[in-house]
């Protein structure tokens, strides 16, 4: 079997800690940013979180301890903007926020669908800060993630993208009722909705060829 590198390895224990981190901090206080926008405290809950997840994934945890070498680094990481502004951000290609509440029936993945939005990476952190609250407040999609400073060999473009998932590209009242707070928030400019289904057959723009399911 091929070895994994410790490199590689530690990169993806730095993302799925994130999202681990999120989850038990939500599940009894305020999301991370808003910790960190706030002003609170949260080095100790860092530490006991990082303890469950050492004991669920041995392997994981020791790999995040690869760099920088403590939990205590990290959580100076994630005071500095890693993880949660896209700027600041080097360690992950992606940020993503949730809606609060779990989706009234199960979600057919090939029936979501996103609105793309792209700004130049100097606006990124505050047209993210804008789709970030609002999706957290349930005033717009099922989630959103925004692209980082970290450089990605998949991507095509060099300006930040930003994703805004609905639930059902087929129910274009909701489509439309996303892209419409969207206009609320300031992105006037035309934008392009994507089903998931063009994303999988691995369909993207090229000249004479058609991949937005609606622009508005």
């Amino acid at each position: 079997m091929e070895e994994i590198d410790p490199e590689s390895l530690t990169e993806v224990a730095y993302g799925i800690f994130l999202v681990f981190l999120y989850r038990e901090l939500r599940s009894h206080g305020p999301y991370l940013f808003e910790r960190i926008e706030q002003g609170i405290d949260f080095k100790a809950d860092l530490h006991e979180i990082f303890e469950r997840f050492r004991d669920d994934y041995p392997p994981l945890a020791a790999a995040l301890l690869l760099r920088p070498g403590e939990i205590d680094a990290i959580y100076s990481e994630i005071l500095e903007g890693e993880g949660i502004l896209p700027s600041k951000t080097t360690r992950i290609y992606w940020i993503a926020q949730d809606a609060p509440e779990p989706a009234p029936r199960g979600l057919d993945d090939e029936q979501v669908g996103k609105w793309l939005i792209f700004v130049p990476p100097d606006e990124a952190d505050e047209a993210w800060r804008k789709v970030r609250d609002e999706t957290a407040r349930g005033l717009l999609g099922i989630s959103a993630k925004v692209s980082t400073a970290k450089p990605n060999p998949d991507s095509r473009d060099e300006r930040t993208v930003i994703y805004v998932y609905t639930r059902d590209w087929a129910d274009e009242a909701d489509v439309m009722r996303v892209r419409e707070r969207l206009r609320d928030l300031g992105f006037v400019d035309r934008l392009g909705y994507k089903r998931n289904i063009e994303t999988y057959r691995g369909e993207y723009s090229e000249e004479g060829k058609k991949v937005t399911y609606y622009s508005a």
